[in-house]
């Protein structure tokens, strides 16, 4: 399986390919929150795309659209690694004083 390179707040790692951003993002260091633990329904996974921005699907494009957020950030729970990619993490668990939430599904 190809691996890709990852940067996030600065950071550089490799990841297989087809991983979750988030999980990534997480098992890199990175405290990223993740309250609904990866079901794109609380918004907090929230990044920010450096490189271009991978296609968005139907589930993420209703949430953000639901929430009147779309365009302003993606959801990392509902990217996944097919190239390299450099992404600015939004909301970190440690800022926000919880932790990264419930535990994210691969």
């Amino acid at each position: 399986m190809a691996t890709y390179n990852v940067t996030a707040n600065g950071k550089q790692f490799e990841v297989e390919e087809g991983t979750k951003l988030a999980l990534a993002i997480e098992h890199n260091g990175i405290d990223i929150s993740h309250r609904c633990g990866g079901n794109a329904r609380c918004t907090t996974c929230r990044v920010k795309f450096i490189t271009p921005e991978p296609p968005m699907g139907e589930v993420e494009r209703q949430c953000l659209e639901e929430d009147g957020v779309l365009g302003q950030f993606r959801l990392s729970c509902q990217s996944r690694v097919h190239e390299d990619m450099e992404v600015q993490v939004l909301m970190l668990a440690s800022e926000q004083g919880w932790d990264p939430g419930v535990e994210l599904e691969p």
